[in-house]
């Protein structure tokens, strides 16, 4: 189960993907707490820490307790990305990564992102620059290609093993299909008979079932979870002892479910403030109630909520109505 990247080992080989506006220091803490391997930072633009945005400071921003962390950058310049990575190697990043799957049209427009992978000069250039730049380890993610009629996933692959990347982390969509459809497996399987360096696949791990299958059917080292781990942490808990016993755990009893949506809110205002914290909970608490009994009406009234006395009382309240309702 442990996972060796560069000089890094891992615990076990579950990763918690980087998703934008999701995966802040909260998040991942309580990732981390429920067993996760390795953390990734939301992505974060080189050109922004060398411009000294405001808000990448946030973004940079770790703990000790989250690690070890992976920083992931996006960008085009060669140079400039190998610039920040040595300007942020001192930090308290274990590895830094390299976006080049992002589908976001203005991060695409710009030429970053996934846009990346229809110039692999540029992206070799990039790579190879930022390896030479640091000792740390280099990873990248990346996708099945740009379009179905352009997938170069395996070549991509062997291109960054080449500049000295550490690992490599697939998505088995293309950029078009951003996330709907079917991941591609067999894709991932393809790199990872292609590379000797690890293989990280990602794409519709939603069940620890699904983690076994992917490492089934493709052989890949690590599995990246991403919205599968959206109001549920515990998914890696569950993965991790699905895969050592066979044994598959039930979800979390609502108790469990109420004390982390608590926790989190708690952790959110402390890390974010009140006004700022509150309203990130929301869409975390739309995730951490979806299927249950009365969720649409219990979202609505969360997006009231101005205040963690607030939501703590509507949280405590409603979730008591739904243990009675059920008789747990």
């Amino acid at each position: 189960m442990k996972l060796k990247i560069g000089n890094v080992t891992l615990e076990n080989n579950l990763i918690l993907a980087p998703m934008a506006g999701v995966t802040d220091l909260p998040f991942r803490v309580l990732c981390k707490e429920q067993g996760c391997g390795m953390v990734v930072t939301e992505m974060v633009s080189a050109k922004a820490i060398l411009y000294k945005n405001r808000n990448t400071k946030a973004l940079l921003e770790v703990e000790e307790r989250e690690r070890p962390v992976s920083v992931q950058l996006f960008g085009s310049d060669p140079e400039i990305m190998a610039d920040i990575a040595k300007l942020i190697e001192p930090g308290p990043f274990d590895i830094i990564d390299v976006n080049m799957g992002c589908p976001v049209p203005k991060i695409v427009n710009n030429g970053e992102g996934s846009a990346m992978m229809k110039n692999p000069r540029l992206a070799e250039a990039v790579l190879g620059a930022m390896v030479k730049a640091v000792k740390k380890p280099v990873t990248v993610k990346f996708r099945k290609g740009f379009t179905d009629s352009d997938v170069n996933a395996v070549e991509f692959a062997k291109m960054a093993e080449s500049c000295g990347v550490a690992a490599v982390a697939v998505h088995g969509r293309t950029r078009e299909q951003y996330y709907s459809g079917t991941a591609d497996w067999d894709i991932i399987r393809r790199v990872k008979e292609a590379v000797k360096i690890p293989v990280i696949g990602n794409g519709d791990v939603f069940a620890p079932e699904d983690a076994k299958t992917l490492l089934d059917e493709t052989g890949c080292d690590g599995i990246m979870i991403a919205r599968g781990a959206k109001g549920n942490p515990w998914i890696f808990s569950r993965t991790i002892h699905y895969l050592e016993t066979g044994e598959l755990l039930p979800p979390p009893s609502m108790e469990e479910l109420q004390n982390m949506v608590l926790r989190h809110a708690e952790m959110s205002v402390e890390y974010k403030g009140e006004y700022l914290g509150i309203r990130e909970m929301r869409k975390h608490m739309a995730w951490y109630t979806a299927g249950l009994p009365h969720s649409a009406k219990l979202r609505n009234d969360i997006n009231a909520v101005e205040t963690l006395a607030g939501l703590k009382t509507l949280v405590m309240e409603r979730f008591s109505d739904i243990i009675c309702e059920s008789g747990s």
